[in-house]
């Protein structure tokens, strides 16, 4: 069977990009084999525990079999078992077998935070991913080829992923962003051959999730005439919002938008799934497989 995509890194660079995002340059022999990445290229990361110096993982690769696999995690002691979290691959530098990740430093920090803000060159975590078995049906990089305009909203959580959008635009394809942030540090500069235009939406001190900055602006937006394909990541109930919006309100098809809830109001990724996220969550199954069937 074909091994699982586990790969143990390390930090080779920590770069403080804005006041709240800090970029980690991850290495490692294990990224020798990581292929050409898409846009908004997720995986999962994995913490160690206070006292560990790298994360523990089972001892077996399980013969390739995930579901084995992540039943040896599962059993792995509570207070032994890595923290894990979703995140976005920034940039792939293949001929130096990099990986950048950025990591917001969110004011009441969980694990992945306080692992971010003392990183330091030697540290390692693990990384589950790319993995070929949970790619989009229709590539991204595909998706943008084919599309006249793009639209994508978020908020800083969002950041890594828009910027790998824009970096991948092909030449002249039309492109509005409107990103949340704390405030005008926050912001970033991308290079993209793409006709953008991004719009900076500052919440002061309103609390994450809690402004309605992304949904006011998108709902007075003049979105751009032709194929249009949305992307949408912020917090869940905030993204759900936006996509019903576009698909009800602005007549948007439903595989033309992409979503992501990227985190919860009050919750955590070790928190369980609630009513809202399982529905989000068959909503995009059914979207896939709906793709799938074209």
């Amino acid at each position: 069977m074909t091994a699982l995509p586990i790969r143990h890194v390390h930090v080779t660079d920590v770069r403080r990009i804005t006041p709240r995002l800090v970029r980690v340059t991850f290495g490692g022999d294990d990224l020798a084999d990581l292929g050409p990445v898409e846009p908004d290229q997720q995986v999962k990361l994995y913490f160690p525990r206070p006292g560990q110096t790298a994360p523990r993982l089972p001892a077996s690769g399980a013969d390739g079999d995930f579901v084995r696999w992540y039943q040896e995690f599962t059993a792995i002691p509570g207070d032994e078992q890595p923290w894990q979290r979703s995140y976005t691959l920034r940039a792939h530098h293949p001929e130096r077998r990099r990986v950048d990740v950025d990591f917001v430093l969110h004011e009441h920090a969980g694990p992945a935070t306080r692992w971010a803000r003392s990183a330091r060159p030697g540290d390692a975590l693990a990384m589950f991913g790319p993995s070929a078995d949970f790619a989009r049906p229709i590539p991204l990089r595909t998706a943008l080829a084919e599309a006249d305009a793009v639209l994508l909203a978020g908020d800083e959580t969002a950041l890594p992923a828009i910027g790998s959008l824009l970096e991948s635009l092909p030449e002249g394809t039309r492109a509005v962003a409107y990103v949340e942030v704390a405030d005008a540090a926050e912001e970033q500069r991308f290079d993209t051959l793409g006709a953008v235009t991004v719009h900076w939406l500052h919440r002061g001190d309103v609390p994450p999730g809690r402004s309605g900055l992304l949904l006011d602006a998108i709902r007075g937006a003049e979105l751009p005439a032709g194929r249009l394909l949305a992307w949408l990541a912020c917090e869940a109930s905030e993204v759900r919002a936006l996509r019903r919006h576009l698909v009800t309100e602005r007549g948007l098809p439903r595989r033309s938008v992409e979503f992501t809830g990227h985190w919860r109001l009050a919750r955590t990724q070790d928190d369980a799934p609630t009513a809202e996220d399982l529905a989000e969550a068959r909503e995009r199954l059914a979207d896939a497989q709906a793709a799938r069937t074209d």
